[in-house]
């Protein structure tokens, strides 16, 4: 089994964040056949089953949603914290994929954070 690595660079982005709203801290991911294993860090100030961040998804550049991970539960006591999801298509060629993270407060993250995609052996 052939295993390929994505070295990904978080790329700044000017956002104004409202306070309460998550914040996509890091990615990484690991590729395995045809798939991968993307793994994402988030901050939020949890407080509750009223205000947590509940979801996160990767995006491609159109901003068709490659992937979704759902939250279950309050991570009141662990931040940052960071949550893998398998088995995500990444198309061949792309050259940056966004992750954007979702509170059951505020919503979707209004400015995904951008990573920018290389491939290597």
């Amino acid at each position: 089994m052939k295993r390929f690595l994505l070295a990904v660079v978080p790329v700044l982005m000017a956002t104004s964040l409202h306070a309460g709203e998550p914040e996509v801290k890091d990615m990484t991911a690991d590729k395995t056949g045809m798939s991968w294993r993307i793994s994402v860090t988030i901050a939020h100030p949890d407080e509750g089953w009223d205000h947590y961040a509940d979801a996160w998804r990767i995006e491609d550049a159109e901003g068709r949603v490659l992937g979704t991970r759902e939250l279950l539960h309050p991570h009141v006591e662990e931040q940052p914290f960071t949550r893998s999801l398998s088995s995500v298509m990444i198309p061949d060629g792309a050259r940056e994929i966004f992750v954007r993270a979702h509170c059951t407060l505020h919503g979707w993250n209004e400015e995904p954070v951008r990573f920018e995609v290389t491939r290597g052996r």
